[in-house]
């Protein structure tokens, strides 16, 4: 039986050689490689808190990912191979490893950056042919009929979220890439505020849309790698194509909330 604990780490941010394209491509994972929110789908069979009045606290801004999973990982009641197998069953979007080789033939770095649960996605990117793609998560650990979530992928600055995705973004962009994020969702807000580049679809484009940041709408990976496609043709002929990095106000982390915060300050 595979272990469910995820011993990725941050993966040093490979460096920009002459002749590569400034760019790199940070993904979500549950609902934006995953058709579905993975993390939900086990949530809803295998644990019995009422994670559903959390989940609207997080939405609303009101709870940080990291208090979410700690009050949920409490009420876990399953076995390790069922979760393991339940995982193992949700469907991915058949063209993201199509845009992943392509990606690797033009020498564009992607990496998954996952807030969620974590320890499904390195299996699920290897059964899609694509096991080196780079991933930033939580780590979590079945053991004795209990479920324990560390975060070595956070800030520790900020515990608010389980995993940053904003230090993921700022990374690439110190290595000087120009940074195009995918994702779906409320716990993309931010990594989306933070990039160059925004591909939005569900609640993400409700976040863009309220917040007034320029994205993308988008469906499946086949439509992101057409647009990869072209954009490097067009960096080719244009180096001057691609966005160039400009720093953004801070929305989040311990620059605009104080160190050692918990959950995100309320909202006026």
């Amino acid at each position: 039986m595979p272990s469910a604990s995820d011993s990725n780490s941050p993966a040093p941010v490979p460096p920009l050689r002459p002749g590569d394209p400034p760019l790199a491509v940070l993904i979500d994972y549950d609902g934006t490689i995953s058709n579905v929110d993975v993390s939900e789908a086990l949530l809803t069979r295998f644990f019995v808190g009422d994670w559903h009045a959390d989940d609207v606290k997080y939405a609303e801004g009101r709870i940080g990912s990291r208090t979410f999973f700690r009050r949920q990982m409490p009420t876990f009641q399953g076995r390790l191979e069922d979760v393991v197998a339940h995982a193992g069953t949700q469907p991915h979007d058949p063209a993201f490893a199509g845009f992943v080789r392509l990606a690797d033939e033009l020498r564009v770095p992607v990496e998954v950056v996952s807030d969620g649960l974590g320890f499904f996605i390195a299996p699920a990117l290897e059964r899609l042919g694509v096991p080196h793609v780079s991933v930033v998560t939580s780590r979590t650990t079945f053991r004795d009929g209990q479920v324990e979530m560390t975060f070595p992928n956070g800030n520790p600055d900020c515990l608010v979220c389980g995993t940053c995705k904003r230090q993921r973004v700022f990374a690439h962009q110190a290595a000087g890439r120009a940074v195009a994020f995918i994702g779906d969702g409320e716990s993309d807000r931010y990594a989306a505020a933070y990039s160059d580049l925004i591909f939005a679809k569900d609640e993400l484009i409700d976040v863009c849309r309220s917040e007034g940041w320029e994205f993308s709408p988008w469906q499946d990976f086949a439509e992101v790698r057409s647009w990869l496609d072209a954009a490097i043709t067009a960096w080719r002929a244009d180096p001057s194509s691609l966005p160039v990095r400009t720093p953004r106000p801070f929305i989040c982390g311990p620059e605009l909330w104080g160190p050692g915060r918990t959950d995100p300050p309320p909202k006026d």
